[in-house]
């Protein structure tokens, strides 16, 4: 039998971990032999993420675009709205 104090602890741990983002990696290929991995978090929005690829690759990040199959997806969504989870591969065009 647990003491109502030490179930407050947990919440409160538990809830306290939820809040800390965990920095994940995602892996974007252009198909043309360039290959980028990037450690972003999931709070991080689609233009963050092209930023960083920016930095990596010497691209002007204006001239990104990033893809899922058809999906083409946004600067202003965040990673995390778009379900994108650590390990995944994303389709690098250039405009």
């Amino acid at each position: 039998m647990t003491s109502p104090s030490s179930s407050v602890l947990t919440e409160t741990t538990e809830r306290d971990l939820s809040l800390i983002d965990i920095m994940i990696e995602i892996t974007c290929n252009d198909r043309l032999g360039k290959k980028v991995r990037i450690k972003c978090n999931p709070s991080d929005t689609i233009g963050d993420l092209k930023k960083l690829i920016a930095a990596q690759t010497g691209t002007n990040h204006e001239k990104i675009m990033l893809k899922k199959w058809y999906t083409i997806f946004k600067d202003h969504i965040s990673l995390e709205d778009y379900e994108i989870k650590d390990g995944m591969n994303l389709e690098l065009y250039y405009q």
